[in-house]
């Protein structure tokens, strides 16, 4: 055999172990209880739990932002993020947690909001009614 049919095979064979590798590490959502069970970087969704407090404090510390949620199981658990409060979290229809269970704790490096639709048919006709009396 050739050499280069040689090197070819090999690099023919990397690559289908990388792209095996990006499928089964390729995470999908979790919950808090296998985030528990994993101990490794996951991503979690669910709501938030408005009835309980959010935590953030930026004259104490700017990047210290805690709150409570309930993933899809219904499992509340307490989230903390080193980071900023994201804006109009409160108004969000559904969180998505990049992260890891510390303790009883899921500490997450990032926070993806689904934030209820600004073009609800009954805000645009409040919009354009107000609009009109303006006129």
């Amino acid at each position: 055999m050739k050499k280069s049919s040689v090197i070819g095979i090999i690099i023919i064979a990397i690559a289908i172990a990388m792209i095996i590798v990006i499928y089964t590490d390729s995470s999908t959502y979790s919950t808090f209880t296998e985030a528990k069970e994993k101990q490794s970087e996951l991503y979690v969704v669910g709501v938030l739990n408005k009835e309980k407090d959010l935590l953030y404090n930026p004259t104490v510390d700017a990047n210290h932002f805690s709150f409570y949620m309930y993933d899809n199981d219904s499992t509340e658990c307490r989230v903390v993020f080193r980071g900023a409060k994201p804006q109009d979290i409160e108004r969000s229809e559904q969180i998505v947690l990049t992260g890891k269970m510390i303790g009883e704790e899921f500490h997450a490096s990032k926070i993806l909001m689904k934030c209820p639709s600004k073009y609800n048919q009954d805000e645009v006709e409040v919009t354009e009614a107000a609009a009109i009396q303006a006129i």
